[in-house]
């Protein structure tokens, strides 16, 4: 049986692959600028590579309405093809724009509701992953140290 933390996150398999070789790092800046230029609210940053095996990244953030939410993740999805030509492997939620999950296999980007933000607590759940908050008025090009910091260690 899967455990709570990983049953919406299908696991990595041999099929389940990237189809470019776009640097973690980079889907992750470019889902953070993209999700700001929507005005996605409480941008968090998840380094899962020490506490779980699904994925390496995960980028949270929350959109205070279905039509915000569906257009942060089109942008997000519109904007990593465009970058990196990488489509997401799975994506879950769309239809019922609460909770959004779009799945690069090591990159997570999940879009929530507020309420189901708040009732999910990804960051509570997964408190032992090291985590940086983007601030909701950071600019194109903000720099963001964890993903610094994962540049470093894979160059």
């Amino acid at each position: 049986m899967p455990s709570k933390k990983t049953e919406l996150i299908p696991k990595r398999t041999p099929e389940k692959k990237r189809r470019t070789p776009a640097p973690v790092h980079q889907l992750a800046a470019i889902a953070v600028e993209a999700i700001l230029s929507k005005k996605g609210e409480d941008v968090v940053i998840m380094d899962m590579r020490s506490v779980s095996g699904v994925a390496d990244l995960f980028v949270l953030c929350t959109g205070t309405s279905d039509l915000q939410i569906k257009a942060i993740v089109d942008a997000v999805r519109e904007s990593v093809k465009e970058q990196t030509e990488e489509r997401p492997w799975h994506v879950e939620g769309y239809a019922g724009l609460q909770w959004v999950l779009l799945d690069y296999v090591d990159l997570v980007v999940h879009v929530f509701s507020p309420e189901k933000r708040s009732f999910y607590d990804l960051e509570r759940l997964w408190g032992d992953a090291p985590m940086e908050k983007v601030a909701d008025d950071a600019v194109e090009g903000v720099k963001i140290a964890l993903l610094e910091e994962i540049a470093q260690a894979a160059s």
